[in-house]
């Protein structure tokens, strides 16, 4: 018994006392509050050239050269389309011998009235027979000149709906030219949305086979709707410099309704493992650990969804050696 007793009457062990008060640490800090964010809706495009014809016959008549190929470049005035019209030419050819033969006539009563041979009557209607037979001749040479299609602009054949030996009617369209290096892009807004989107406003356009994003603005709405879609067709400006082909999809980012929502900055967010956290600043100036879930970044923000509320403080770059209840010292 007395061994027991002092054993517990003994001075206490050297792991024994207070624990000592951790260091206090200077930090930063900013209050955290609700700001307004636009939301962005996406929605799909298609890229455009804006020089882009199809190419259509106003006769009939058999093709019989057709010198380009799917992609190829053509140049302004470049022949792409020759169509045989044997009958037009022999109407050209029947509508010259017309005026020469009418101009022979011309100048044969006009020298016999010089000697009093002819009436001014014979001379005035001969005149008009060569006005009549002058534009019967151009009419005809006309009507040559739409058998040989060209090119509109530079640019490349986008489609090619005919071959050569085929029959072309007119109205028809044989080939499809697209302009290069100046595109815009089409897209068909919902209607809900059309109202936020106005001539000018700034929409954020990504292309994905290119690889290639910047910012467009809106250069034409139209006032109808689309019935079956229900939505409204936009038009967006693109980027001289920007490379594109027409016919590429597009994503837009279109405005919609602003929302309120907590933001912090990225520096305020430490993980461990899949663990996202911050440190508040309680009452009494200490560290106080918050596990938080975030959202999206913004810029160099990111959007808190859960774990601070709006008007708590928060510490910026938390040191690594933070822990819970270590006391801080807030600097400016």
């Amino acid at each position: 018994m007395a061994g027991v007793m002092a054993g517990c009457g003994g001075e206490p062990t050297s792991g024994g006392g207070a624990t000592a008060e951790p260091a206090q640490v200077a930090v930063q800090t900013i209050v955290v509050s609700e700001e307004t964010l636009p939301v962005r809706i996406e929605t799909t495009g298609t890229v455009r050239s804006l020089d882009r014809a199809l190419i259509a016959s106003k006769l009939m008549g058999v093709i019989e050269e057709l010198p380009v190929t799917l992609g190829q470049p053509v140049s302004a005035g470049d022949v792409l389309v020759r169509i045989a019209a044997a009958d037009v030419s022999a109407r050209v050819a029947q509508a010259r011998t017309q005026l020469e033969a009418a101009r022979r006539d011309l100048e044969r009563e006009r020298a016999l009235q010089e000697t009093g041979a002819s009436t001014v009557e014979t001379v005035r209607n001969l005149e008009d027979r060569v006005a009549t037979s002058e534009s019967q001749l151009r009419e005809a040479e006309v009507m040559l000149s739409y058998s040989v299609l060209r090119s509109p602009f530079d640019g490349v054949i986008a489609q090619k709906l005919t071959n050569q030996g085929d029959l072309a009617t007119p109205g028809t369209p044989l080939l499809e030219v697209h302009g290069v290096g100046r595109f815009e892009i089409e897209a068909a807004v919902p209607e809900s949305l059309a109202t936020s989107v106005e001539v000018g406003t700034a929409i954020d356009v990504l292309v994905p086979a290119s690889r290639t994003a910047f910012s467009g603005e809106v250069t034409e709405i139209s006032s109808a709707v689309d019935v079956q879609a229900r939505a409204v067709l936009v038009k967006i400006s693109v980027p001289d410099e920007e490379s594109l082909r027409s016919g590429q999809f597009a994503r837009l980012q279109l405005p919609g309704p602003s929302r309120r929502a907590l933001l912090v900055p990225a520096s305020a967010i430490t993980s461990v493992g899949q663990m996202e956290r911050v440190f508040s600043v309680s009452p009494d100036n200490r560290a106080a650990l918050r596990l938080v879930r975030t959202g999206p970044r913004i810029g160099d923000k990111f959007e808190i969804l859960s774990g601070v509320d709006a008007g708590d403080r928060i510490v910026l770059s938390p040191p690594s050696a933070l822990r819970e209840g270590q006391p801080l010292e807030i600097r400016p």
